[in-house]
């Protein structure tokens, strides 16, 4: 299940791949739809939003440009370098604003909300406060100002 095709990625890629370089494409397409289904959520593969598809062909072209991860490379010296990626260097990764975009997207993105706390069956009515059920029979007590009075 990817949320894009092997003829999608291929249109970003600045050479022609092989076909084993068409196989590791393949996988990296599956590795990024799986990642970006954990980040966001499990959309339908036909129903995705195309930022999923956007992103996720992001990161698969990434991998593909670059598969080992380096940051430095010169051909004189033979020097390469890792980047500071720790396990994400020479994978199928999402940045962290990649991630983000993905939680917006799936609406999980965590956040502060507040809630009204009220007791069970409790009635709030305005000017009046709320009202919570003390017995059975259905009596009710101010929970927390009354009209009949100031407390």
């Amino acid at each position: 299940m990817a949320y894009a095709t092997l003829a999608d990625l291929r249109g970003r890629l600045d050479w022609e791949p092989d076909e084993d370089e068409l196989r590791i494409a393949a996988g990296a397409l599956e590795d990024a739809s799986a990642l970006a289904a954990a980040y966001g959520r499990d959309w339908p593969a036909d129903r995705a939003p195309q930022l999923v598809r956007t992103l996720v062909l992001k990161a698969a072209a990434r991998y593909m440009s670059n598969p080992s991860g380096y940051t430095q490379s010169r051909a004189g010296d033979e020097t390469l370098a890792w980047s500071d990626l720790g396990h994400d260097a020479g994978t199928v990764f999402f940045t962290h604003e990649e991630k983000r975009l993905l939680e917006g997207l799936a609406g999980t993105r965590p956040g502060l909300v507040s809630v009204v706390v009220s007791s069970w069956d409790s009635t709030i009515r305005p000017g009046v406060g709320g009202l919570v059920p003390v017995d059975y029979d259905g009596a009710r007590f101010p929970m927390f100002s009354s009209d009949r009075g100031p407390w």
